[in-house]
């Protein structure tokens, strides 16, 4: 098989594509410019399913009244070190990017603060939000579920209950930040969409098929009654997954007062953002000499065979962030191709290749 060779882009001419897409399509100026900024950052990082290749399906929220174009979330509840918003269907990436603004600011006062959002549109690739908080010195866990839609099993069943329930979480130290963005399940929904059409398999028995059998391919998630993706762990260890799927869903849904106990409304999330400051707790200093005496001890490790080093969670996306603002950005080859309509129906020109 002949090896495909990069098409590359540059991140700000895909930014600035992005962004004119979407606020033609009928988004406020500055909602636009934040989905489109994630929506990149998450391709810069490597997560190929959650970045520009999400804006074709954005676009079409927006189009059939999923998305809210404008407005702003109405506040459910206010106190020092805990908020909590209904999002109103408005942009997710629009809102995450807001929850954590505040969240600094009042962890910079009060030590932490917790943002919980219901009723978002979906939010993206949880990575892409992390680094800038580190940046001032704090650590910040992200996660969400979506109520309205379900393709995980908890262990032992064999129907879908929960989303795949992604948490993340970020710390500086002394160098690279540490970036864990992991889901509950053993993939993702997008993944899986996308090998489905490719044709493709999964690496091992990652689902379950309509009669509950492991298997690794992803059409059993599309048969009627579908099959489920299976929690992180599998058939052996799936209850690990399984009870970190029940955390999230508590933190997102029931923190926030909104969940999967209420009617569907469509594409969206549930969100928890806690962002929490080491100055008020054992101290910024303390802080860091413990995160980097960890991450070098992690590093320092004998490795074992097949592996050249070990490395810290977000290591590999960071370095893939630097190379691709170099160098320009490859994106998956689907994704222009996806998108070409949308720019010829809204008369934005599609960004030239490097």
């Amino acid at each position: 098989m002949l090896r495909r060779m990069p098409v590359r882009y540059s991140a700000s001419a895909l930014t600035a594509f992005a962004t004119d897409l979407l606020a033609r399509a009928g988004l406020d100026a500055d909602k636009a410019a934040d989905v489109a900024m994630v929506l990149v950052e998450g391709d810069l990082l490597g997560h190929t399913t959650h970045g520009l290749a999400l804006l074709a399906p954005y676009l079409v929220e927006i189009e059939k009244g999923g998305m809210a174009k404008s407005g702003e979330p109405r506040v459910v509840a206010d106190f020092p070190a805990g908020v909590t918003w209904d999002g109103q269907r408005l942009p997710g990436p629009w809102l995450v990017l807001r929850a954590l603004d505040l969240a600094v600011a009042r962890a910079a006062r009060n030590g932490s603060c917790t943002v919980a959002i219901r009723r978002s549109h979906h939010i993206a690739c949880l990575a892409a939000y992390l680094r800038p908080v580190t940046e001032q010195g704090m650590m910040v866990i992200l996660t969400c579920s979506d109520p309205s839609v379900c393709s995980v099993a908890p262990f032992g069943g064999r129907r879908e209950v929960f989303t795949p329930n992604p948490l993340a979480a970020a710390w500086p130290t002394d160098g690279a930040p540490v970036m864990i963005d992991v889901s509950m399940s053993i993939t993702t929904n997008a993944l899986t969409k996308r090998l489905q059409a490719e044709g493709g398999r999964f690496p091992g028995n990652w689902a379950l098929d309509a009669a509950g059998h492991p298997t690794d391919d992803p059409a059993a998630l599309f048969t009627k009654p579908p099959g489920t993706l299976l929690p992180i762990g599998g058939v052996d260890h799936g209850h690990k997954g399984y009870a970190l799927a029940l955390l999230v869903e508590t933190i997102t849904g029931a923190l926030a007062g909104h969940g999967r106990a209420d009617p569907k409304e469509g594409w969206g999330a549930t969100v928890f953002v806690q962002v929490m400051n080491p100055a008020c707790f054992g101290g910024q200093e303390e802080f860091r000499r413990q995160t980097s005496h960890v991450a070098a001890a992690c590093r320092a490790t004998s490795v074992r065979a097949g592996f050249d080093r070990v490395r810290l969670p977000g290591e590999a996306g960071l370095r893939r962030r630097a190379g691709q603002l170099a160098h320009g950005v490859d994106l998956h080859p689907g994704i222009l191709p996806s998108l070409q309509p949308w720019a010829a129906k809204l008369g934005v020109p599609p960004p030239a290749n490097m």
